[in-house]
């Protein structure tokens, strides 16, 4: 059997570490806390439930994740957010892979919970993520934020049955704090990068993506709820894009943005 160690990375979770950590006790060998510095009792409640805990200031999520990846004492990794919560038919997935992996790299479905409603459409469900892996054969990649670990050259991918549960936001107001740091991170990446943005893409690009999630990918069929998600997602897009254009600008103009 392969010994799997549990990796987490944390600021301020002190309402939701403990359901994370109970749920990853019956699979994990190890579990691994890469702290980004709390002022609550994130840090307290994590050594209480036995795990081992690295503090390390906020950088940006790829650099968090390689690091609590590195930290770790095996070379097997689950990586989980103080969100989320092992269903447990993944659980048992995950178990069923530590007595005989077939892969080196396996993913599962992510369902969110928001405001109390469980997102089971549109382009949040099924939300697949690679979470499962041996970290000698890839490596996590992406921008500042929106993440995800990358297999070495064409390494095949399993799929585990369950879903990942992901309490996201319990109000609009902690959704729309989100789309405001998201959408600040990834438009400064994208300037970084020498990207721009023209009006027509501002204008056209958000409503296409509601259209998508909420008619094509049946995000209709969640309700009210659903509605939201999709219409808040989209304006994420008009405010990451909005920002690309202002933030290119002031580059050009030789000003720090």
């Amino acid at each position: 059997m392969i010994k799997l160690s549990v990796v987490i990375i944390t600021l301020n979770e002190e309402a939701t570490i403990e359901r994370c950590i109970q749920s990853v006790k019956d699979i994990a060998d190890e579990i691994v806390v890469v702290d980004s510095l709390s002022t609550d009792n994130t840090v307290s409640i994590a050594k209480q439930l036995g795990a081992k805990i690295v503090l390390q200031p906020f950088t940006d999520y790829v650099t968090q994740r390689t690091l609590a990846t590195e930290a770790a004492a095996n070379d097997w990794i689950y990586s989980i957010d103080a969100d989320e919560a092992l269903s447990p038919e993944l659980s048992h997935s995950i178990l069923a892979v530590k007595q005989n992996p077939q892969y080196k790299h396996y993913n599962h479905n992510r369902c969110t919970n928001y405001c109390g409603k469980w997102i089971r459409h549109g382009r949040w469900y099924p939300d697949k993520k690679t979470r499962l892996f041996d970290r000698t054969n890839g490596k996590w990649a992406g921008l500042k934020v929106h993440e995800y670990w990358q297999p070495a050259g064409n390494s095949p991918v399993g799929n585990l049955k369950g879903d990942l549960l992901h309490y996201s936001f319990n109000s609009i107001s902690d959704h729309i704090r989100q789309i405001e740091k998201f959408s600040e991170l990834s438009a400064r990446a994208a300037v970084e990068r020498g990207k721009d943005c023209s009006i027509l893409k501002i204008w056209l690009v958000p409503k296409w993506k509601f259209i998508t999630d909420y008619i094509i990918r049946a995000g209709f069929l969640d309700g009210y709820w659903g509605y939201l998600v999709c219409k808040l997602s989209s304006m994420e897009v008009r405010i990451k894009y909005a920002k690309i254009r202002q933030y290119a600008s002031w580059k050009r103009e030789g000003n720090i943005f």
